[in-house]
């Protein structure tokens, strides 16, 4: 259960990039455009995204009693390209 700075900077990566452009980066731009208190909506966001990141990681955690590290990046990389493809067409309708 020690600090491994290899898994810290991937995860670190790959959660920045990922977040890059992302609708909570834009709901975050949108919130700050309309206040006056850039530093209140810095706190909501920077809150919002540690319980969402604590909930995903302790998901995790469970999870991989259940499933093979394996599986779930297969099952992850599924469930991003099935939103990617949900965004594609809903965006085809409007």
């Amino acid at each position: 259960m020690g600090f491994d700075w290899s898994i810290f900077i991937a995860t670190f990566i790959t959660i920045f990039v990922a977040e890059m452009g992302d609708k909570t980066q834009f709901a975050a731009m949108a919130a700050s455009a309309q206040s006056k208190s850039t530093l209140t909506v810095l706190a909501a966001s920077i809150l919002a995204l540690s319980l969402a990141a604590v909930m995903g990681v302790l998901v995790g955690r469970m999870l991989n009693q259940y499933i093979s590290p394996e599986r779930m990046r297969i099952v992850s990389g599924c469930l991003f390209i099935a939103m990617g493809v949900f965004t594609l067409l809903k965006s085809q309708t409007h």
